[in-house]
């Protein structure tokens, strides 16, 4: 299992590349996959097997319109676990909310 995360969008079509995200994010979250769309990323869990034809698929469909594709790829591959997408925010969230009681915060 792995958490993959990245960025897909169109080069040289002007300032905004919203429509063709969209459609990169469409995808993913069709494939049934546990995904999260942040402001610079998209993330998809899963084996890399099925994770890598679904990045292809978005990757494809942002270059449909004959444009230069940029794509940025980042993998935290961890072979044994899973729900890592949610899993990993809340161990650091858990350890915020600690150091807040240490701290005589509430």
């Amino acid at each position: 299992m792995a958490v993959f995360a990245f960025s897909v969008a169109p080069l040289g079509t002007g300032e905004s590349v919203a429509d063709s995200v969209a459609e990169a994010v469409r995808i993913v979250r069709e494939s049934g996959l546990p995904n999260r769309t942040t402001a610079m990323f998209t993330e998809i869990e899963g084996e890399w097997d099925e994770v890598m034809p679904v990045i292809r698929r978005a990757t494809d469909a942002v270059a449909a319109g004959g444009h230069r594709v940029s794509l940025v790829l980042k993998a935290d591959i961890r072979p044994g676990y899973t729900g890592q997408l949610d899993a990993k925010i809340a161990r650091v969230e858990e350890r915020l909310a600690a150091d807040e009681l240490d701290n005589g915060h509430s």
